[in-house]
């Protein structure tokens, strides 16, 4: 059990980062439930504290800098600290019945905002209270559809799944996990881009898993050991090409 840990999930009041929130409390980490909207996030928790598992909320809307830093503040006053961070909020806004060079512009920056702006955002402002963590962890919620070789590969099972706003956002993620674990290659933070898979959830009704798997590869890296990877691109401890 790692009853020691404080971990916080962004957009944890539904999906894959509810049941983030669920697995990493059942193994003991006294765990943030984060949500755009107070009322939601409360709500959540509320449901996983009568299970008797540790969860707290926190309001927090990665694509709002004041919200980022009002989340950053309640944490080191009630903390001190933080030792998981799951950057899992995203959002998927492409139309899926328009050709890659027709989806509109706002739906780019939009995407971009959510998935890899807020990703920078809140990882900046929560990087001081992960620096005094024994042993820090992040983990950003990445997708198959964020490789480029997968893409390209007539054999794969995304090639002909081209939705690229969404595609590039997580591609830039990974980019962004890959550099970021750069820099702290030397310290005890370690940085990991995780693929839940095809999830079945309001956001992809077509998934294929079930939350609970989807879900598991982000708990098993947000607790990895010091001997764990750093920098890494995977799906259930798999390997992917980036």
């Amino acid at each position: 059990m790692h009853h020691d840990k404080i971990a916080l999930v962004t957009g944890a009041t539904r999906g894959i980062g509810l049941e983030t929130v669920r697995q990493l409390a059942t193994q003991g980490v006294h765990t943030l439930l984060a949500g755009r909207d107070r009322g939601r996030a409360v709500e959540a928790s509320l449901a996983l504290q009568a299970d008797g598992l540790p969860v707290e909320a926190v309001a927090l809307d990665v694509t709002d800098a004041a919200s980022i830093a009002a989340a950053a503040r309640e944490i080191e006053q009630r903390h001190g600290r933080l030792d998981i961070l799951v950057n899992n909020a995203g959002v998927f806004l492409d139309d899926t019945s328009l050709a890659p060079s027709a989806q509109p512009l706002p739906a780019w920056r939009q995407t971009f905002d959510t998935n890899l702006f807020g990703v920078v955002a809140t990882t900046q402002a929560l990087l001081p209270l992960l620096r005094k963590s024994p042993a820090g962890r992040i983990v950003n919620l990445s997708s198959s559809l964020a490789s480029l070789a997968l893409h390209n590969d007539p054999d794969s099972q995304i090639y002909d799944l081209k939705v690229p706003a969404y595609d590039a956002s997580k591609t830039a993620l990974n980019a962004w996990t890959v550099h970021l674990a750069h820099e702290l290659r030397d310290t005890a933070i370690k940085v990991n881009a995780v693929d839940p898979g095809s999830v079945k959830t309001d956001m992809n009704a077509h998934g294929e898993l079930d939350v609970a798997t989807g879900a598991s590869g982000s708990v098993a890296m947000a607790l990895v050991g010091a001997d764990g990877p750093n920098g890494s691109y995977t799906h259930l401890g798999q390997v992917l090409p980036w």
